[in-house]
């Protein structure tokens, strides 16, 4: 049981003992080695000389760490502190009372008591003491000693109590500051780690680097975004030199800027250490994906513009249906040339305005996909058979190259739309002649597939390629702009992507999904 509350002693109070029992052993050896030249032992050699081997023994026996384990430290700072007030005195006894100094010996082990040891010991410690050392002048005084010592002896009793009582009001204030410390320093310790998982789980990337142009620090997400495994150590300007736009801190707006081997759009903004601070020579860089924010606007406005053209589809389509069976009835009656002409113009921008009322409609109105492994070869040559129904010339514009056995996991109907979207573009933009629109898949590493379709045609420019797949973006007069956008809305329902593909000059695209479901 001592054992175990021995083992729960702080540990500043165990070095505080360590230092006090090795003052307490050179003083031991100072009486027994130096005790004649310093005039200690002048009254009584005998009586000196046994105090003094006593003292250092004392101070071997009790001074081990095994003592503290075997009866507590609190029990061994009692035997000690007793044992050197006891012994002291029967040396200043020995070395011709308080005028030999040992008064002043007493108030140092005092105030080293007053350091180690726990609630009122140390009073009893310096009323010890006090007794000792009155007792030793009333029995001088009795010898023949002059009254006038009790003063300077009252003077040094005093002197007890009060380095007593200031040693242990310091050590308890020592104690409370090492406890606030300790304290909060876990409380720091907490935060700093509350703040490192906010900013490694954080959606924007954060850079600090150095005044050398090298990164000090940087969280998971900006080396996401920057397409690198790890930035720290690395000089940014090395990694992309647009990087050196950054480094000055006169700019208080953010900057847009393609960053790192992912070339994402970034929006960036540098802040600079406040001068004088501990981070002054440090410059953080707060990184976020413009193209996410960019993605979550053009939601919010389709959305939007969801609502808005689901309440007015009902009202263009009732007078719409009017107008297309006028037209009907307009071409069965015997009229002439002109009117039969003016009534096909009627009809087919009416199926135009049809159709696109159909696309927006499909802008908010996502059906749930139910995936599932599709036979790429035989799915795309009956879909490529329905496309060249007119002529077999037709036919010999799609050249397909699918190995047989080859799926993809996807819905049905959602492929139909994607693929018919992508092989009616094709064949508006190809040269017409056999094989100008290929289409052909390849497995992928992972248990992916990637579905290609090309075509010869003039391709896509530059200004073109970045709006794409925008909504309601159009090269071609009668098209609605809503295609390509809803077949990749349709792709990333089921899981998978549509890309705008790397070969050129004609327009290629690629599907990419799971294989299977």
């Amino acid at each position: 049981m001592v054992g175990s509350l021995s083992a729960d002693v702080d540990p500043s109070r165990r070095l505080s003992l360590r230092y006090f029992n090795l003052f307490r052993l050179i003083v031991g050896g100072l009486f027994v080695v130096a005790g004649r030249e310093i005039d200690l032992g002048s009254y009584h050699q005998f009586v000196y000389n046994a105090a003094s081997f006593a003292y250092l023994g004392a101070v071997l026996a009790l001074g081990f760490p095994d003592m503290q384990r075997r009866f507590g430290i609190d029990r061994v700072i009692l035997v000690q502190v007793v044992v050197d007030v006891c012994l002291l005195t029967a040396i200043m006894w020995a070395s011709g009372g308080y005028r030999s100094g040992m008064p002043v010996l007493m108030m140092v082990i005092l105030a080293g008591a007053g350091l180690v040891a726990e609630g009122r010991t140390v009073l009893f410690f310096a009323a010890l003491t006090t007794v000792l050392v009155l007792g030793e002048n009333v029995w001088r005084y009795l010898k023949g000693a002059q009254p006038a010592d009790f003063f300077q002896v009252g003077m040094a009793c005093l002197g007890f109590f009060g380095i007593a009582i200031v040693a242990r009001l310091l050590a308890l204030r020592a104690k409370a500051n090492a406890s606030l410390a300790a304290e909060r320093g876990q409380a720091l310790a907490r935060q700093q780690a509350l703040n490192e998982r906010i900013i490694r789980d954080m959606q924007d990337g954060v850079i600090v680097i150095g005044t050398d142009g090298r990164a000090r620090q940087a969280n998971p997400r900006a080396c996401a975004l920057l397409g690198l495994q790890s930035v720290e150590g690395l000089n940014l300007a090395d990694v992309d030199p647009a990087f050196c736009e950054l480094f000055s801190c006169g700019a208080v707006d953010s900057r847009l800027l393609r960053l790192g081997p992912a070339g994402r759009l970034l929006r960036c903004r540098t802040v600079c250490g406040e001068p004088g601070s501990a981070a002054a020579d440090a410059t953080v860089i707060y990184l976020t994906d413009f193209e996410e924010v960019q993605r979550q606007m053009q939601q919010v406005k389709l959305a939007a513009l969801g609502r808005l053209t689901a309440s007015m589809a009902h009202e263009i389509r009732n007078p719409l249906s009017a107008v297309t069976q006028a037209a009907e009835l307009l071409t069965e009656e015997k009229r002439t040339d002109m009117q039969l002409r003016l009534a096909r113009i009627i009809n087919d921008n009416a199926r135009r305005i049809e159709r696109m009322i159909r696309d927006v409609l499909a802008l908010g109105r996502r059906e749930q996909a139910e995936p599932e492994p599709l036979e790429l070869a035989g799915y795309v040559a009956e879909l490529i058979e329905a496309l060249a129904l007119r002529s077999a010339d037709e036919r010999a514009v799609f050249a397909q190259d699918i190995p047989p056995g080859l799926t993809l996991a996807i819905d049905r109907a959602h492929l139909h739309q994607i693929l018919d979207n992508l092989l009616t573009n094709a064949r508006r933009y190809c040269s017409g002649q056999p094989g100008s629109v290929r289409i052909r898949a390849s497995a992928l590493p992972g248990g992916r597939v990637a579905l290609h379709v090309r075509d010869d045609g003039p391709g896509i420019d530059e200004s073109t390629r970045a709006n794409l797949f925008e909504p309601f973006f159009t090269t071609h007069p009668k098209g609605t702009g809503l295609g390509l956008y809803i077949a990749r809305e349709l792709a990333e329902a089921n899981d998978a992507t549509l890309e705008l593909g790397p070969e050129r000059p004609g327009a290629h695209f690629v599907l990419t999904g799971d294989s299977r479901a």
